[in-house]
């Protein structure tokens, strides 16, 4: 087990490599948590989801949750914690209306509380400043000023997405009433976390709308105006993306893969593949 902490800015930087651990009732501070290889299985008050390589979340400071790692790959994750008064600065420095420069487009002046808390992928500039973070944290004599630019843009990068995946996507929603568009995106955004956790599986629909506390007709209604994809195509989605991180990341036969990942035939996994990124699946490789 490698386990690396740096202090930065009031911030903890954990770095965990490790094919077994548990930590109990975790609870008080804002959470990043980050997983680059393996899987993370994390129960979080009444759910529990796995962070998949290449996903993120972050979990608000009074949400009691467990972190549980049992992997047959090694798990490499990032864990930034963060007392809840830097959040509070953060945000009123960065995020207000006010005070924010053209870079960035957050409409966070009137943001909810708390935070919803759902499994990200790890794409674009998000993905660049963290990896950075791993990078100059594991250097010698790190520079703290280096860490926590990098540090700083991450919690940028984050919440221009929640403003995509969370914001805009509750506008989306054809309900007059504010409440009840938060509490259908948190249901949906259940459902996306349920399929993101066992994509592996064979999901039948029912099971997802029984999880998320909707109605199969609700469900696919719902969600398909809030992502623009239905169910059947996010799942198919996320299965895809997981295939290109073992093409990339292990000697897994293709075929292996396919039964990796939740498809059921390899001609139709190599025809979607292809679709999705116009390459094969060995062109890729």
């Amino acid at each position: 087990m490698k386990y690396n902490k740096i202090l930065v800015n009031g911030a903890e930087i954990i770095r965990e490599c490790t094919y077994s651990s548990v930590y109990h009732e975790l609870t008080g501070k804002y959470a990043l948590h980050v997983v680059l290889t393996g899987e993370v299985n994390f129960s979080i008050e009444k759910r529990n989801i796995t962070l998949v390589p290449g996903s993120f979340i972050f979990i608000n400071p009074d949400t009691t949750y467990t972190k549980g790692i049992a992997s047959e790959n090694e798990a490499n994750m990032l864990t930034v914690l963060f007392e809840p008064d830097f959040i509070q600065e953060f945000e009123c420095s960065n995020l207000f209306k006010e005070y924010l420069s053209s870079e960035y487009s957050v409409s966070f002046d009137h943001r909810e509380t708390p935070l919803l808390e759902f499994i990200c992928p790890l794409l674009g500039d998000m993905k660049f400043n963290v990896m950075q973070l791993i990078k100059h944290m594991e250097t010698e004599n790190a520079d703290p000023l280096v860490l926590g630019e990098y540090l700083n843009h991450a919690l940028l990068d984050y919440y221009e997405l929640y403003d995509i995946e969370v914001i805009k996507r509750k506008a989306a929603l054809p309900f007059l009433n504010g409440n009840t568009k938060t509490e259908i995106l948190r249901r949906l955004s259940v459902a996306r976390d349920y399929m993101i956790s066992n994509y592996k599986e064979r999901i039948q629909l029912d099971k997802i709308a029984q999880t998320s506390c909707l109605s199969v007709n609700h469900l696919l209604r719902t969600f398909k105006q809030a992502y623009q994809l239905s169910p059947h195509q996010f799942l198919t989605k996320v299965r895809l993306h997981q295939a290109k991180h073992l093409l990339k990341n292990t000697d897994y036969p293709v075929s292996e893969i396919v039964d990796i990942v939740g498809f059921e035939c390899p001609s139709s996994f190599i025809r979607l593949f292809r679709n999705s990124f116009n390459v094969t699946p060995g062109q890729y490789r």
